[in-house]
């Protein structure tokens, strides 16, 4: 879910993060125009946000745009990471609709899911999909209700724990509900190493 409370001017960061600061600034401003407080199922058919998959193969990063489906369907995100075929680590990270992100790592004994906004899981099936793979029931919270209800996460928190990334860490930038999904994964690529590969990424996505 977006930051609560005023953000002041476009690409504003209060706090903010010295990769947005080096990295998209068009990019920021196009999506902060873009975001609004209203959330809408009906949305799973035209979602805002990205979706990257990331590659840490021979000690080298590498970053791809992934389908438009990924944002809306679990089984296609997995899917399209899967069919990467790669010996190294490999995941998605994907930011819906700019409400809130999933990180997808598949993995043989099962994929692997972080999913930013439980509460999100009322309004866009991929959220209600990742909590039903996680045996987690969807939260039972009128929807009127949600914009006084602060987010939490579900799911493996030490997903990225190898990678650079260690649990504690990861369930700060996700508790900062200061951020919007991409400056948290934004952050997310920072910790790890893959800044620069997400940046190139991001500045060749449509506006």
């Amino acid at each position: 879910m977006g930051p609560t409370g005023a953000r002041g001017a476009c690409c504003r960061r209060e706090g903010g993060l010295d990769f947005y600061r080096a990295h998209g600034a068009d990019y920021r401003c196009v999506m902060a125009q873009q975001r609004g407080t209203s959330r809408s199922a009906e949305r799973d058919d035209d979602l805002e946000g990205f979706g990257i998959a990331v590659v840490r193969e021979d000690g080298k990063w590498k970053c791809t745009a992934m389908s438009a489906t990924a944002l809306s369907s679990l089984a296609a995100a997995e899917t399209e990471l899967r069919e990467l075929r790669s010996a190294g680590a490999v995941f998605g990270l994907l930011d819906v609709d700019d409400e809130f992100f999933v990180i997808v790592r598949p993995a043989p004994a099962g994929t692997r899911l972080l999913l930013s906004d439980a509460t999100a899981a009322l309004d866009y099936d991929i959220a209600a999909e990742v909590l039903d793979a996680l045996n987690i029931e969807v939260p039972d919270i009128d929807p009127d209700d949600l914009d006084d209800i602060d987010p939490w996460e579900e799911g493996d928190a030490g997903i990225l724990s190898d990678l650079g990334l260690p649990e504690p860490v990861l369930s700060v930038i996700v508790a900062d509900t200061d951020l919007y999904p991409d400056e948290q994964l934004g952050s997310i690529a920072q910790r790890c190493g893959f800044a620069d590969q997400l940046a190139a990424v991001l500045d060749r996505l449509p506006r």
